[in-house]
């Protein structure tokens, strides 16, 4: 859970106007930031913060619980979302093979190249950012969620279950998909960047990956592969993880992968999506004195 959200809870408690609207700022970010993670379009993610957070004023002063609020804004926020989005890049399934997400031999190969330097190195920050944000629209919307909420958002495994009515083992094993394709679609963009490339070889030469990796992925690889974010989150037993570890300590190959999805999992965790400041501001003045009204609106009708 974002810190943000226990402090916003702290803010509204106190009922003055400056603390308010510090709270509101606050929960702006987070309901603007969801909705750029997942669908993308400021436009969209502006017009979703002000519903939502509109629609919230009334319940807000009833929420004392952070992590109540975190769970019923995202839920809200989602359902909001949902309803506006444009048609996403990454279709709506969420099955995706887990052999497809592997790395071929040629991209190993790769890797172990890139092993001393990052190979993100070559691209300045705000390249790597927009390449991020593509590349987490370009994966199918029921993994995005997982990997938004989890790995963005800061919530649990149980509070992601939570707000998208699953299971938390299926959250885990759409979190592990979700980070592997987003670490190869990164991987895909970082290495044509700058490149002029059609989208068809693009495409062409993803297929041609995925048959490699059906065709040439080791046993012992692909078993390590399939547990990678259980290890990498600490929730595998003792004994799977020293066998896993063993393993790594003599594949340079997955040593290198277990780098490259480190990385892409930071990068995750630190993806950051702002709204316009003029927009903010005006918005949140409007709703701090709207908030304002209705929780002061009952002790002047006593009076």
């Amino acid at each position: 859970m974002r810190s943000e959200l226990a402090k916003a809870v702290d803010l509204l408690q106190r009922n003055s106007p400056e603390a308010v609207e510090e709270a509101i700022g606050l929960l702006q970010n987070t309901v603007y930031s969801f909705s750029m993670k997942v669908c993308g379009h400021p436009e969209d993610a502006e017009d979703t913060m002000q519903e939502v957070l509109f629609r919230s004023l009334k319940h807000l002063a009833k929420i004392q619980d952070p992590q109540a609020l975190s769970v019923w804004l995202y839920t809200v926020t989602r359902n909001r979302c949902w309803r506006m989005r444009r048609k996403p890049a990454g279709g709506a399934g969420s099955h995706v093979s887990l052999d497809d997400l592997m790395p071929d031999d040629t991209e190993l190969a790769k890797l172990l190249e890139d092993v001393a330097v990052s190979p993100e190195g070559s691209a300045v920050q705000a390249e790597q950012e927009a390449l991020l944000q593509q590349a987490v629209l370009r994966i199918p919307v029921a993994l995005r969620l997982v990997l938004v909420l989890h790995d963005m958002e800061e919530l649990t495994t149980e509070e992601v279950a939570q707000v998208l009515g699953l299971q938390p083992g299926t959250v885990r094993v759409r979190l592990h998909r979700a980070r592997l394709a987003v670490r190869k679609e990164m991987s895909v963009q970082i290495r044509h960047l700058g490149a002029a490339q059609s989208r068809k070889a693009n495409r062409s030469e993803r297929t041609k990956s995925k048959r490699a990796a059906r065709k040439k992925r080791p046993a012992e690889c692909r078993d390590l592969f399939a547990q990678l974010s259980e290890y990498l989150d600490g929730r595998v037993e003792p004994a799977t993880c020293e066998e896993m570890e063993r393993h790594i300590e003599g594949c340079p190959a997955c040593v290198a992968f277990l780098r490259d999805m480190r990385v892409a999992i930071d990068r995750c965790r630190s993806l950051q999506a702002s709204c316009d400041p003029a927009v903010s501001k005006q918005l949140r003045g409007v709703l701090t004195r709207e908030y304002v009204r209705l929780i002061t609106a009952p002790v002047q009708k006593k009076a």
